[in-house]
């Protein structure tokens, strides 16, 4: 067996910090200090006879040689890991880690999981709330619930499709009831409600419309979150673009109408992504199908007459 295979305890502190760009987060990920981090690459380093990174700023960036080996390494503790849960396949039973962005966390996901857990007690369900690209090979999430559909998890990930709908103006029904609807162009004369979403906006939701934007004369409200903006749309402050999906329990409730039928396209997607080679994969086949089972029971939007 080649005599370098005794690195391979360096090679895990190489690879960490190499996907990390940092030596300190590295640190944070495998549980030990940054020195050790530090003074374990370097002893790779001399050990192979090459520099495998150099500083760039607050980061740590791979050289050439650090780029090429840091390819071969991700794809060895690849192929370890799968062989590893091929032999040490989970039962059903037990816990299993779900990513969500805080928004579809908060407004579909946790009011609904109760139904998971009565119908599966045996699998307790912990949520890991983040705008972050999941990492399903490296870290303890075990299926990620992703916002949009455009990224690359690598080639091996396997990712579905769990909503992808139309954006829509929503306000209360007593605003709705007072300013008697009948164009696009009177929400105008209203607050108009913006989370900071870069997805959609009200430009585009005006421009879908055809109303000419005055930017001088419309009242905004800027806040910080989803469901800050939802809770003053509701108390009768103004309008907000949602989708279905996070306000559709409100719709239900019958305390947010939307005043058009006309959606904005792209809208609001959410991608389901999972690691076929998962030791939990039965696990997560289990939630993936009560995901999809939910998906299909959303009632249909409301519209005022």
């Amino acid at each position: 067996m080649d005599n370098r295979l005794r690195h391979l305890s360096g090679l895990r502190y190489f690879e960490a910090a190499a996907r990390m760009n940092s030596y300190s987060k590295a640190a944070q990920e495998l549980f030990i200090s940054q020195a050790a981090v530090s003074q374990k690459i370097r002893q790779l380093e001399e050990a192979l006879g090459c520099k495998l990174f150099i500083r760039q700023g607050r980061e740590m960036a791979l050289t050439d040689k650090g780029h090429s080996l840091y390819q071969q390494v991700c794809t060895g503790f690849e192929h370890i890991i799968t062989g590893l849960n091929q032999i040490q396949c989970e039962p059903i039973n037990g816990l299993l880690n779900v990513s969500s962005p805080p928004s579809f966390a908060s407004r579909w996901l946790l009011p609904r999981l109760w139904k998971f857990s009565m119908h599966h007690p045996e699998i307790p369900i912990k949520v890991h709330t983040t705008c972050d690209k999941p990492d399903l090979k490296y870290s303890e999430v075990d299926i990620a619930i992703v916002q949009g559909n455009e990224f690359d998890l690598g080639s091996d990930i396997e990712t579905r499709i769990l909503i992808d709908e139309e954006i829509y103006a929503y306000c209360s029904p007593q605003l709705a009831k007072s300013m008697k609807f009948t164009s696009p162009q009177q929400l105008q004369k209203c607050w108009l409600v913006h989370f900071g979403s870069e997805s959609f906006t009200w430009d585009d939701w005006f421009a879908r419309a055809g109303v000419s934007v005055d930017k001088d004369a419309i009242q905004w409200m800027e806040v910080s979150t989803f469901e800050m903006g939802l809770s003053a749309v509701i108390a009768g402050h103004g309008v907000c673009l949602a989708s279905e999906s996070l306000a559709s329990d409100f719709i239900e409730k019958g305390l947010l109408v939307r005043p058009f039928d006309l959606g904005l396209s792209p809208g609001l997607s959410f991608t389901l992504c999972s690691d076929p080679s998962s030791s939990r994969l039965a696990r997560c086949q289990v939630f993936s199908d009560w995901l999809f089972e939910e998906i299909g029971l959303m009632p249909t939007d409301k519209q005022i007459s």
